[in-house]
């Protein structure tokens, strides 16, 4: 059987589980992804990967650029602004776009296969669901700055189809590091997890280790929650292939998320 182990003892962002899985192709196939996916036709997104070393692990960092920005340029935290919807005091008028917006989007103009259409609407109910009760307001009022600025839905696009391109016929993955702190976002000074990531954990083991600074995102959240079977330690496999994603963040422990491919009877 194929298996995808993914390790989250550092959490896990959207990004940086797209940096991983990405790293599961070969070169040319990675290439071939990164154009497939900016071919898509997803509003002013563009997709770069570029090697990123972090504590001596090399790996792969994701950078998705709307309109020619990246979110969280403005954030140091590889916490997306997905609840931050101002730039230097400039508000995007891309980042307004509401859950009805962003259904109709994946629907009717991108051009993938209905069951990848279907993962990613799930997975991004899940954090519109979760949002809309951290915040008190129901989900037609969730504007898309809560629930991960364009890049949010770029990043769930993209792990959606490399798992569709990866085939794993089981998925496995670690209890979750969440972090730890406050994160800051639109309402404010929150603890971490943040109450929507918290939301979505609900059932997935976590723990928060001596970070202090938010590790799991909403994002991250609801993509393990989607596709994991189940939690828990790396089974007995024969490994064919590993990957690191990096997060944006500097820490003395290298920020990534592993992800390891292979067989067992």
């Amino acid at each position: 059987m194929k298996l995808l182990y993914i390790d989250c003892g550092m959490g896990a962002a959207g990004d940086m589980l797209t940096a991983a899985l990405l790293e599961l192709l070969d070169e040319g196939a990675r290439t071939g992804f990164i154009e497939e996916f900016n071919g898509l036709g997803l509003p002013g997104i563009v997709m770069e990967a570029v090697p990123s070393v972090k504590c001596g692990v090399e790996g792969t960092r994701v950078h998705i650029k709307v309109h020619g920005v990246e979110e969280d340029e403005h954030m140091h935290d590889h916490h997306h602004a997905h609840h931050s919807h101002t730039h230097n005091g400039t508000v995007h008028t891309h980042s307004h776009n509401g859950v009805a917006e962003i259904r109709h989007i994946v629907r009717d103009h991108i051009d993938l296969p209905e069951t990848v259409k279907e993962d990613i609407l799930k997975v991004y109910d899940t954090i519109a669901d979760a949002e809309s009760k951290a915040h008190g307001v129901p989900i037609t009022e969730v504007h898309f700055h809560e629930v991960g600025t364009m890049d949010a839905i770029a990043d769930v696009t993209a792990v959606c189809m490399l798992i569709d391109r990866i085939k794993p016929q089981k998925i496995l993955a670690s209890q979750v590091n969440v972090g730890g702190g406050t994160v800051k976002c639109a309402h404010g000074i929150l603890p971490v997890p943040a109450p929507a990531t918290a939301n979505i954990l609900e059932g997935i083991p976590s723990y928060s280790g001596d970070i202090k600074s938010e590790l799991c995102t909403p994002t991250g959240a609801a993509l393990l929650k989607h596709f994991v079977d189940e939690f828990g330690d790396m089974p007995e496999m024969r490994v064919e292939r590993c990957g690191y994603g990096m997060g944006a963040k500097d820490f003395e422990r290298a920020n990534c998320v592993k992800v390891t491919f292979g067989v067992t009877d």
